[in-house]
């Protein structure tokens, strides 16, 4: 696939649709009940909770429970993610505790197998996080502010989480992305909007095995990284490559948007040569800053 580029600053909605941008909903979507009136949230959130352990208790999902402390033989990726960027003081407050956090999560995850036909949910693993099990507040993306909650920070797990299962035959169910971009890519390692919103319980990471191989997550936490791996019975017969294409920040009635595509690319082990190639997510976000690089393109209406 060939990216679609353009060296004008200014775009009609239709112009930026004939030049392949195509415009996602939440760029020209009206603003959500709850963000009309806030006072819903708390509401809403009883809601979701209350409708996700119903699908639970009927989905008849086999869910990946056992943790084992042996290792399975052949690694399939790993990652590594950094716990502290430098912020403002305030900022960093909420970063220690979030690698508090991510400790306790991290401890969840790790050793869990993921047999065929099992399915591994984040939220089912981790659990609510909640101060009575020793989370602390960190720093969570909410409603479109970047604000101190108890259990902030997990997303970095999940985020982890998400990029191993993206090199890997599991079937990714549910994924969720955040819908603000709250910091510029200064030290960004993966590509944006491969990342994930977690929100105990109805805002999941949920992959199927739908192999006939058995997989092992660890996780952990050292000095500085977040670390992962994604361990296997047998290695698989095929790699992958994901990458970001047809990236933009287009400014609409005043507000910057983030767009871009997340593609993989399939390739044999035995051969070296690609076998496949899938768009996996179209993403946009709101911008919660100046980008610093690249051009902004304007939308006319």
């Amino acid at each position: 696939m060939t990216e679609t580029r353009t060296d004008r600053t200014a775009l009609s909605l239709a112009e930026a649709t004939d030049l392949g941008f195509e415009i996602p909903a939440q760029v020209v979507a009206a603003p959500r009940l709850t963000q009309r009136h806030p006072a819903l949230y708390p509401w809403a959130v009883r809601t979701h909770r209350v409708r996700r352990r119903i699908q639970w208790l009927r989905s008849g999902t086999a869910w990946a429970t056992e943790r084992r402390t042996t290792t399975l033989p052949v690694r399939v990726k790993k990652h590594a993610s950094l716990l502290m960027r430098e912020l403002t003081e305030d900022e960093m407050v909420l970063q220690r505790n979030k690698v508090v956090n991510l400790r306790l999560a991290g401890e969840r995850v790790d050793g869990i197998v993921i047999r065929p036909g099992e399915s591994f949910s984040f939220n089912k693993a981790v659990g609510n996080c909640t101060r009575r099990k020793g989370y602390v507040e960190g720093m969570r993306l909410s409603n479109g502010a970047a604000v101190p909650g108890v259990g902030g920070g997990i997303c970095q797990l999940a985020n982890l989480l998400h990029w191993m299962f993206l090199h890997s035959p599991l079937t990714v169910v549910e994924r969720s992305e955040h819908s603000f971009d709250p910091f510029p890519d200064k030290g960004r390692v993966l590509p944006w909007g491969v990342g994930c919103s977690i929100v105990y319980n109805y805002v999941d990471l949920v992959v199927r095995n739908d192999t006939e191989h058995t997989f092992q997550l660890k996780t952990w936490v050292d000095e500085r990284h977040l670390r992962g791996e994604l361990l296997a019975d047998e290695l698989p017969t095929s790699s992958y490559k994901v990458e970001a294409r047809n990236e933009a920040f287009l400014r609409h009635h005043g507000e910057i948007f983030r767009k871009n595509e997340i593609w993989r690319t399939v390739i044999s082990r035995r051969t070296g040569n690609v076998t496949g190639e899938e768009l996996l997510k179209k993403n946009c976000a709101l911008v919660k800053y100046e980008p610093a690089d690249g051009t902004v393109i304007e939308l006319l209406t």
